[in-house]
């Protein structure tokens, strides 16, 4: 049988779409032939990072969209489906991390403010149940479908100081293989949920913890990451996308309830 990894003609719906991360996802889909809907809180930025795809001869729009608030979500993907026509594809990419909900010399354990730890929590966990709640009614409908999750190294072995962000990560590779189980046992054989889970990379987000600002140095917690990716270098955003291609093609087709990690070794380093 030829291996598969045609995915052109697919629409994907790409929470957190604007981001550094989720956007490069949305240009190289777009590159091979995928209808993206760019979904971002930030509406203008969905916008912007749509119509680069569209000068480049991709099909994308962006649409503002709220991961917390389901409302948000299903006026979202109404629009969605009056643009493309259907929904094969969703990418949960919406999340990250504050320096508020963050052990550090300013901040004990003891000292973390609750809605902090919510907030994080919230946004990377209840964000991707609620995304997924809404935008994969249209897969079981249609019976088929992919849907993928960002989860990180910290849901495989916890980070110091990144307590709620390590937590919700946990949960969203746990939420992935729950749903991969109850869609196919509830609903259809066709629909697969998997996640991918990215090593270090530089982002907005972390750009706190792993750089000095003033020198843009690294800092000893950044050192400490190179030193244990057996690569020995930060990701890159697009090295992400081959894993995104191949869990939304048919080349993964009996893929099911899987964690991919995309981190230049670090989770198979023990340290020694």
């Amino acid at each position: 049988m030829k291996v598969n990894f045609d995915i052109a003609g697919k629409t994907a719906a790409i929470m957190g779409g604007a981001g550094v991360l989720c956007s490069e996802m949305a240009k190289q889909l777009a590159k091979k032939g995928v209808k993206v809907a760019v979904l971002d809180l930030i509406g203008d930025k969905a916008e912007e990072a749509a119509d680069e795809i569209n000068k480049a001869g991709g099909k994308a729009i962006g649409v503002e969209s709220n991961v917390l608030d389901k409302d948000s979500l299903i006026l979202a993907r109404d629009i969605v489906l009056k643009e493309f026509g259907a929904i094969d594809i969703l990418i949960n990419g919406a999340g990250g991390n504050k320096k508020e909900g963050t052990t550090g010399p300013d901040m004990s354990f003891f000292d973390i403010p609750l809605d902090a730890l919510q907030w994080v929590f919230n946004l990377n966990f209840m964000g991707t149940v609620l995304a997924t709640q809404v935008f994969s009614e249209v897969m079981v409908k249609r019976g088929k479908g992919n849907v993928i999750n960002v989860s990180s190294m910290a849901a495989i072995s916890p980070l110091t100081r990144t307590i709620s962000y390590s937590a919700a990560k946990a949960a969203v590779s746990n939420f992935t293989q729950w749903m991969a189980v109850h869609f196919n046992q509830n609903y259809s054989k066709d629909i697969r949920v998997n996640a991918i889970a990215p090593g270090f990379l530089l982002t907005e987000q972390n750009m706190y913890l792993l750089t000095d600002k003033e020198t843009g140095e690294s800092t000893p917690r950044g050192k400490s990451i190179i030193d244990n990716t057996p690569m020995g270098r930060y990701g890159r955003p697009d090295e992400l996308v081959g894993a995104i291609i191949w869990l939304s093609s048919d080349a993964s087709s009996f893929v099911n309830g899987a964690v991919i990690p995309i981190d230049g070794g670090f989770s198979a380093f023990s340290g020694v």
